[in-house]
């Protein structure tokens, strides 16, 4: 893995982000090596040149450490939107676990997006972190099975490795569950995908799902996608074309169907759907603190 030069890890402060509660965002890695045939992180208009090829900021955790001890105000750190932090590469440099470790020690929350089980590593530190501040865990599955999963997520952990993950951070008292996003149109969007979906984040006993039926498509992001649906789904591109033409929302037409749903299934089961809702279970108990300079 190569190093690049960076000066910042973690972004300035936001009062009130309705995107899971963040009031900061921190980028360790850039690139990814999961080979999603959807990612948005792909486009263009990200600057990401080898995408499929992971760096990592040069000096992270010294950056952190200096950025974290700066901040005026404590918070939720975000981390996973434009980069998943626990890539293959995160076994054996740890700088997510490092970041952790100044978070907990300089008392910020953190929220984190995912695909990768490897999160389970760092239990023993979420743990410590959800003492004093919120914590929240969202592992994205967007396929029940994990055939398809394998199809349109090749370099990731199954979607059971996942549930997996769930199980083991719920029964640890980590507020976790699934973001299912994005729900492929002709590919996932069936009923059948988003009960099982349900279901097993239930079972193993995710605290919420939250759904979004449909992906984006932009720039060479779409032409990758096309690429990849001809390999994989052969005559899928044609039907995209013919559904959504240059649009970059291209929504599942049961989009609604299956909102209801999953609003239903969630309500019967007991897991909470909606972002405020998320945001209000996971910060449940905490309060937004003033901090003095270091």
């Amino acid at each position: 893995m190569d190093f690049i030069p960076a000066k910042t890890v973690i972004s300035g402060y936001r009062e009130n982000d309705n995107w899971f509660g963040n009031n900061y965002n921190m980028n360790i890695y850039k690139g990814c090596c999961h080979g999603c045939i959807y990612c948005d992180s792909r486009s263009e208009c990200y600057h990401v040149d080898n995408f499929d090829e992971v760096r990592a900021k040069k000096n992270a955790l010294a950056l952190i450490y200096r950025e974290i001890r700066s901040k005026r105000k404590t918070g939720v750190i975000g981390t996973g939107a434009m980069s998943d932090p626990y890539n293959p590469y995160e076994r054996e440099y740890e700088l997510t676990r490092g970041a952790l470790e100044l978070i907990n020690t300089y008392g910020f929350g953190i929220s984190i997006a995912t695909k990768s089980d490897l999160v389970t590593r760092d239990i023993d530190l979420l743990k410590r972190i959800k003492k004093h501040s919120p914590v929240l865990i969202k592992l994205t599955v967007t396929a029940c099975d994990d055939g398809l999963c394998e199809k349109v997520e090749p370099g990731v952990a199954a979607s059971s490795k996942r549930f997996e993950a769930i199980r083991q951070l719920s029964e640890n008292g980590i507020f976790a569950g699934v973001l299912m996003m994005p729900v492929l149109p002709f590919i996932e969007d069936s009923e059948e995908n988003i009960r099982g979906i349900i279901r097993l984040a239930h079972e193993n006993g995710a605290r919420f799902v939250y759904p979004a039926f449909g992906v984006t498509l932009r720039q060479n992001q779409r032409e990758w996608y096309f690429k990849k649906l001809d390999e994989l789904f052969p005559g899928m591109k044609e039907k995209y074309i013919r559904e959504y033409g240059e649009a970059y929302e291209c929504r599942s037409p049961y989009a609604r169907q299956l909102m209801s749903l999953t609003r239903q299934e969630c309500e019967r089961l007991g897991l909470l759907y909606k972002m405020r809702d998320i945001i209000n279970g996971y910060k449940k108990g905490y309060y937004d603190r003033q901090l003095t300079l270091f």
